[in-house]
C-alpha cells in the first residue's frame, strides 16, 4: 500500500457542497477543506490520521468518498489512462469505478444521476491501457484478485476515477463496504420504467434498495403524501399491498391496481387506530421536516399501532435545516426506532431519505405493554360492577 494518504475526496449532489462542508466541519473538525467543483470536494487530512481505507465518513450528504490521489490531465483519454495507472501503481486494486460528476440537480430538465456514455468510454480506455502501464495485478496476466466487472464485493479495494471535466479526471480509492460503496459514485443501478406516473418512482425504488428494510412481498404499507402515485407504483412493483393517503388525486393507472387503496384525506385526519393493520409506513410531504415528523410521531406512538419500519423523505426548503438533521434522527430514535439512518439519495432533490427500524423484540415488548395497559382498566371496572349489591 502507498504511504498514508493526505487528502479525502467527496462527491455529492450538485448544489449540496456547502452543506457537505458544514457537515464535515461539524463531525470531522480536523479535516480542512481544500478544493471543489460542483458536486465534488476534497479535504486535507491531518498528519497521522490513521484512517482505515474502509472508514465510515458518517455523512448524509456525501454520495461517495475515499482517499484522494490527485488529478490527471492530458489531451487524450489514452494519455490520461496511462497516468491513472502510474498514480495507482502501489495499490493492489480489485475493482475500477468510473463515473461523471452531476451536470445538474436531479430532476432538472429531465436529468437524473447515473451511468454516462463518457464514463463508460473512459472506463474501457483505462482497462485497455498497456499492461506495462498497469499495476502488477491488473493486466491480462494478473495474479491478484482484480476483476473487470464494475460492481465491487465487500472488502474489495476500488480505484476511483471521477470525470470532472473533459480533459481532467480525479483519482482516488476506497475499500468497498456499504451497498453504495460497491457501486461507482454510490449510484445504484436502477431504472425508472416508462410507465411511471412521476419521478417519485425512482426515489422510492432507490429508498427501498438503499435502506435494506426487511419488507416482504404481500406485506401492507401505508404511504402518506401519495399523489400522484409514482412512489406507490414502486411499492406495488415490489409486491406490497399499498394504502395511499392524500387529499389530491391519484393517477388512474395506480388506482386500477387491485393492491392499491386510496384514502383521500390528510394523514393528520386519519384516526390513529386505522393504522393498526400496517407494519411499514412511508411519507413524502411537501412541508418542513418538523411537520412531517409531527404527523408520523402521532401515528407511531399510538399504543394500538405497531409500525416496524419507516421510510421518510424530509424536505429541506432551506439548506440550513440540514444542521437540524441529527436532532430529527434523535427524535425518531425516541419513538423506539433503534436503527435510524439518513442519506441524500441520487434521486432526491433538496431533501433526504430517512430509514428507521424497530427490532421485533422491541415491538413485541411494546405491544405486550400496550395490551397490559388497556386491559387493566377493564379489570378494575369489572371489579367495581361485581361489588355492587
Amino acid at each position: 500500500m502507498p504511504s498514508e494518504p493526505a487528502f479525502l475526496f467527496v462527491t455529492c449532489q450538485r448544489g449540496a457542497e456547502p452543506t457537505v462542508k458544514h457537515e464535515i466541519a461539524r463531525d470531522w473538525p480536523a479535516l480542512r477543506f481544500a478544493y471543489s467543483r460542483p458536486g465534488f470536494l476534497t479535504f486535507k487530512l491531518p498528519p497521522g490520521h490513521g484512517l482505515a481505507d474502509d472508514f465510515d465518513l458518517g455523512s448524509a450528504f456525501a454520495r461517495s468518498y475515499g482517499f484522494s490521489l490527485g488529478a490527471v490531465t492530458a489531451d487524450t483519454p489514452e494519455e490520461r489512462a496511462a497516468q491513472v495507472w502510474q498514480m495507482a501503481h502501489e495499490l493492489p486494486i480489485d475493482r475500477l469505478h468510473v463515473w461523471s460528476r452531476d451536470t445538474a440537480v436531479a430532476g432538472h430538465r429531465g436529468f437524473e444521476p447515473g451511468p454516462t456514455a463518457d464514463a463508460a468510454a473512459a472506463r474501457e480506455t483505462i482497462l485497455a491501457a498497456p499492461a506495462a502501464q498497469q499495476p502488477a495485478g491488473t493486466g491480462q496476466n494478473a495474479t491478484s484478485t482484480f476483476q473487470p466487472q464494475p460492481v465491487a464485493e465487500p472488502g474489495d479495494l476500488v480505484l476511483d476515477c471521477i470525470l470532472l471535466e473533459p480533459q481532467r479526471w480525479w483519482i482516488g480509492y476506497h475499500r468497498a463496504a456499504s451497498l453504495a460503496s460497491r457501486h461507482a459514485g454510490g449510484l445504484l443501478p436502477l431504472t425508472t420504467p416508462s410507465y411511471a406516473v412521476s419521478r417519485a418512482y425512482g426515489k422510492m425504488a432507490e429508498a427501498l434498495a438503499w435502506s435494506g428494510l426487511p419488507i416482504r412481498a404481500g406485506q401492507r404499507i401505508v404511504e402518506i403524501g401519495a399523489a400522484p402515485g409514482g412512489a406507490a407504483q414502486a411499492l406495488l412493483d415490489a409486491g406490497l399491498l399499498v394504502t395511499g393517503i392524500d387529499p389530491a388525486e391519484i393517477h388512474a393507472d395506480v388506482l386500477a391496481s387491485a393492491k392499491f387503496t386510496h384514502w383521500r384525506k390528510r394523514g393528520a385526519d386519519v384516526r390513529r387506530r386505522e393504522f393498526r393493520p400496517f407494519r411499514w409506513l412511508a411519507a413524502d410531504l411537501n412541508v418542513a421536516p418538523q411537520y412531517t415528523l409531527d404527523t408520523v410521531e402521532a401515528i407511531v406512538i399510538h399504543p394500538e399501532v405497531d409500525i416496524r419500519g419507516l421510510l421518510l423523505t424530509l424536505k429541506l426548503p432551506d439548506w440550513r435545516l440540514a444542521d437540524e438533521l441529527p436532532g430529527y434522527l434523535a427524535r425518531m430514535q425516541s419513538w423506539g426506532y433503534g436503527n435510524v439512518r439518513a442519506r441524500q439519495l441520487a434521486h432526491n432533490r433538496q431533501e433526504v431519505c430517512v430509514a428507521a427500524t424497530r427490532s421485533v423484540r422491541a415491538a413485541t415488548k411494546r405491544v405486550a405493554g400496550s395490551t397490559q395497559k388497556t386491559s387493566q382498566p377493564r379489570r378494575r371496572t369489572a371489579g367495581k360492577r361485581t361489588s355492587k349489591p
